[in-house]
């Protein structure tokens, strides 16, 4: 089966490559069945290895060329020149003016976002959970964007395949966190089942990030992973599910 990434018309502009890759056309078997590229699972580490060649090769090159980070939940932005080999920087956005270098996350339920300046020749991928949402990843990754050459005035995003509202059950005390940070943020939040949970927005969450942090243009593609096993990974539904892993979805964006 064929590699079959989402992608956007917003990210559809000459001079860029971008996909929001699935389980389709994978080499991992079992639990992870499909395009697992964690690194960080359980997965047999060959087919992972094969599994990221295979998503560098859709782009035009090869592993050495990715530059993904150790992703920690942070609000840091790493800007690579070229792909990272061998020690990845700890992070959670990588951002390149140089062509051929792939910018890359890892997400299984956290919002990945794709970036580009296609005027100043920037693109910049970011793994935003609700932890380096609210923390400042998005605005991070602007920053470092602009660092080199970019405008946020000329930036467009796409926030790829995540955790949707309707899947996204949290406590009332995660609200209050939000709230204490901004009470506008109150309007992410919906009532849960029951007095003391809430269901949180996390793509509109990151859209209004977005706007906040001057970026011209952005979209979600509208893919809830936890509802859709056949072509996404989910931390959540696995953990309802009782499974003891999951596999990772690899976002990427280059010139």
């Amino acid at each position: 089966m064929p590699l079959q990434p989402i992608t956007h018309p917003l990210l559809d502009r000459t001079g860029l490559r971008h996909g929001f890759f699935t389980r389709q056309g994978g080499a991992s078997t079992g639990l992870y069945e499909g395009l697992n590229t964690g690194v960080g699972s359980k997965d047999d580490p060959a087919a992972v290895a094969e599994n990221r060649r295979r998503v560098a090769g859709h782009f035009g090159g090869a592993p050495d060329d990715l530059a993904a980070c150790f992703q920690i939940h942070s609000a840091v932005a790493r800007v690579a020149e070229a792909g990272w080999q061998g020690a990845r920087p700890e992070g959670d956005a990588a951002v390149s003016a140089t062509p051929g270098v792939i910018c890359a996350v890892l997400t299984a339920d956290c919002a990945p976002i794709l970036l580009a300046d296609p005027e100043a020749g920037v693109v910049g991928a970011a793994h935003a959970g609700w932890k380096g949402a609210l923390d400042g990843i998005v605005h991070a990754t602007v920053a470092a964007m602009q660092e080199v050459g970019a405008e946020p005035r000329r930036m467009i995003a796409v926030v790829g395949p995540c955790i949707a509202q309707a899947s996204y059950e949290v406590g009332a005390d995660f609200q209050d966190r939000f709230v204490h940070h901004d009470p506008g943020n109150a309007r992410f939040f919906v009532p849960g089942e029951s007095v003391d949970k809430r269901l949180f927005d996390l793509p509109a969450f990151v859209l209004w990030r977005l706007e906040q942090a001057g970026v011209a243009d952005a979209a979600w593609t509208g893919d809830d992973t936890r509802t859709d096993p056949g072509r996404f990974y989910s931390n959540r539904r696995a953990y309802l599910n009782g499974e003891p892993d999951f596999g990772r979805l690899m976002s990427a964006i280059s010139l």
